[in-house]
């Protein structure tokens, strides 16, 4: 096996520590295929006289790469890519059972060289910040589920546009950004639509949104205009103090929290779902069909999001893509 022909591009000036230009230099040239297994890297002495780097700088970089299972040592004869092993990034906000479906459907559609670090950002933008910048280089790609937080379009600036892919909401997205969306306004909006004729067996539709939510404000929108367009009773509850069901009202909610206290109540009060009340709930959760006879959900495809985030890893091609948001009908309705 012959030394490959590398250069490293070590930045003197820049903020980044010198260990991690180099970790990041081979990195990319691996996920560029500029490097590919059994390839022996440049010595340290070399990296040392070239770049004008510490032995020790060099070492850290090499113990890292080792660490990651991305080159291995041979004594006397020096380092060698060990495969094409690829790492990516996977930044959603908090992990919940509807996001565990998103996460399995992703990374079982990821070949078995792909290794995936997950992160949560929980909403929080220091978190965000902190998440991002450390990861800036280390990576082949990200998949980042974004927030409403106006220092996130500029935070993710720091990531090339063809290495990064947007999930879930569209909301600081750019024009130009890779994505895989839900529909919180129109699609939520038809699917109401479509359960009209059981609405109809109610007297109002109260939409519980909980001021401690961090779902979409579209949703409340495009509710609103369903309510106004076919000449439903409505009410709008921000207030999770003041959820206090009543016979012949169906709710609507974007929280489990408030579908825990839903039932809680039923069981006080002795209502049957989906005869004395009525309930909808957003996102299908593996449960849901089993509680209470059944859960009525609008939710969107999380396999769906997972196997399109899978797609952008694997394939080095753009993507803007937005997933099907559906209606599915059980008991509480």
């Amino acid at each position: 096996m012959n030394i490959k022909i590398f250069a490293f591009n070590i930045n003197h000036e820049s903020d980044i520590p010198k260990y991690q230009q180099l970790v990041n230099s081979i990195n990319n040239a691996i996920a560029k295929k500029l490097l590919n297994k059994g390839d022996l890297l440049p010595s340290v002495n070399s990296i040392c006289n070239e770049n004008k780097l510490s032995r020790d700088t060099v070492f850290k970089a090499y113990s890292i790469l080792k660490d990651q299972r991305v080159i291995e040592s041979v004594p006397n004869k020096g380092y060698y890519v060990a495969g094409e092993t690829r790492k990516i990034l996977l930044v959603l906000d908090t992990f919940k059972a509807y996001k565990e479906v998103l996460y399995h459907s992703f990374v079982n559609n990821l070949p078995d060289n792909i290794i995936t670090d997950v992160q949560f950002h929980h909403y929080n933008i220091d978190n965000f910040k902190t998440i991002i910048n450390n990861s800036v280089g280390k990576y082949y790609k990200y998949v980042v589920m974004n927030f409403d937080h106006k220092e996130v379009a500029s935070v993710l600036t720091n990531i090339a546009n063809d290495k990064l892919l947007l999930i879930d909401w569209n909301i600081h997205s750019k024009s130009k950004n890779n994505y895989v969306f839900q529909d919180f306004g129109i699609a939520f909006y038809e699917s109401l639509k479509e359960a009209v004729d059981l609405f109809r067996k109610y007297e109002a539709i109260h939409f519980v949104y909980p001021n401690f939510t961090n779902h979409p404000i579209e949703t409340v929108t495009f509710f609103k205009k369903f309510c106004k367009e076919f000449g439903f009773e409505s009410k709008i509850i921000i207030n999770p103090k003041e959820f206090n069901i009543e016979k012949n009202i169906a709710y609507i909610s974007v929280s489990d929290r408030i579908l825990g206290f839903f039932l809680e109540q039923c069981r006080e009060k002795d209502f049957e779902p989906g005869k004395d009340v009525g309930f909808l709930s957003y996102n299908e959760t593996p449960m849901k069909k089993f509680i209470y006879k059944g859960i009525s959900v609008v939710t969107t495809d999380f396999k769906e999001l997972g196997t399109k985030g899978a797609e952008f890893i694997t394939k080095d091609e753009p993507m803007q893509y937005y997933v099907s948001t559906k209606l599915i009908l059980r008991e509480s309705l």
